[in-house]
């Protein structure tokens, strides 16, 4: 048995690496989330022995602290910590002054600082994992491009990949820690991407967005979610500090 926790559950990728973990790994899962979903009930009506259900704002510091160290108090350990939760707003450019910078403040306290928070409450527990802890980080071909009208979610995603490296280093054979690019996934973000990026982003690089909707070319939420759920049981140590693609050939094992 696992004891997983996971941020951002109630949806897309977040969502389907935990199906996978309580069905193909009958792990113990706490599924940390803003809101509750008809889709998360129903795995937790399917699986309600091994699935819990936290609703929290990830936001809330001392409750997000308290929801991660309270699992291996429950449950006796803490083996992985998947950290997908995120948003993309604001999109706007850096020299736009209509966006207030109060808002760039907000995308970081939910894309970065909460990591942090995560990280301090779970690494103690994660290092007296049986098989070595391990941590996820949901990250994103952002974290390396320059897309125009992402500022935000650019830097805050290689800010990620920055702490999934200095985490790999510091906790060098206790906890494996690996960032994900999980490619293009139809999701929410990739919705609001197509509804609300053509007034921020480059025409082509928009367009290109569109044009991958309509032609069917994006990832089901089912196949990195499939690769995270195994990574965050079996990863290895020689991918730990890694930024990888969800279909790197590393992963196919």
């Amino acid at each position: 048995m696992v004891v997983v926790i996971i941020t951002g559950a109630s949806r897309g990728i977040g969502l389907a690496a935990t199906s996978v973990l309580l069905e193909t790994f009958e792990a113990t899962v706490v599924a940390i989330s803003r809101t509750r979903t008809p889709e998360l009930e129903a795995l937790g009506t399917a699986h309600p022995k091994t699935l819990e259900i936290v609703q929290c704002d990830i936001t809330d510091e001392p409750s997000f602290t308290m929801a991660i160290q309270s699992v291996p108090a429950r449950y006796g350990r803490l083996d992985g910590l998947i950290l997908n939760a995120a948003a993309l707003e604001p999109m706007t450019r850096i020299a736009s002054t209509e966006t207030p910078l109060d808002e760039w403040r907000t995308h970081f306290e939910v894309n970065v600082y909460s990591l942090i928070v995560a990280l301090r409450a779970a690494i103690p527990s994660l290092r007296e994992s049986p098989n070595g802890g391990k941590v996820i980080f949901v990250s994103s071909g952002a974290a390396i491009s320059g897309i125009a009208g992402w500022g935000p979610y650019n830097a805050s995603k290689a800010a990620m990949n920055s702490l999934n490296r200095t985490l790999a280093t510091e906790e060098r054979g206790k906890i494996v820690s690996i960032a994900i690019r999980p490619g293009k996934v139809d999701t929410t973000m990739q919705g609001a991407i197509r509804e609300l990026g053509g007034v921020h982003m480059s025409a082509g690089v928009h367009d290109g967005f569109v044009r991958e909707k309509r032609e069917g070319l994006l990832l089901k939420p089912e196949d990195p979610g499939r690769v995270i759920a195994r990574l965050i049981v079996n990863a290895p140590e020689s991918l730990s500090g890694e930024f990888i693609n969800w279909d790197d050939e590393r992963c196919k094992e």
